[in-house]
């Protein structure tokens, strides 16, 4: 099984309820796709050090999981760059 871990940043301006959906949706689009997910860590609100999207800030999520292929991880990428909710992500394939 190969480990990623994937951050990515959900815009300011949604609700605490809307960013937990959004987190929660692309937990099952991992899950769904056959990852096996390990940890989800939360690192709040950060300011960005540029602006991205004319969004000063965003929220902030590690998703560190296993996976036999990268099916999982390239649905995670197609989505997170077709989503409005999302603002930055990034894949990372991390060393056994």
């Amino acid at each position: 099984m190969t480990k990623y871990e994937i951050m990515f940043i959900v815009r300011p301006t949604l609700s605490e309820e809307e960013i937990k959906g959004v987190v929660t949706s692309f937990e099952k689009v991992l899950a769904d796709n056959g990852a096996k997910e390990v940890n989800v860590k939360e690192m709040g609100q950060r300011e960005l050090a540029y602006e991205i999207k004319k969004f000063k800030s965003g929220y902030y999520y590690v998703v560190t999981l296993e996976a036999t292929d990268n099916k999982a991880v390239k649905e995670f990428d197609r989505l997170a760059l077709i989503s409005n909710d999302i603002i930055r992500h990034l894949v990372t394939k991390l060393e056994a």
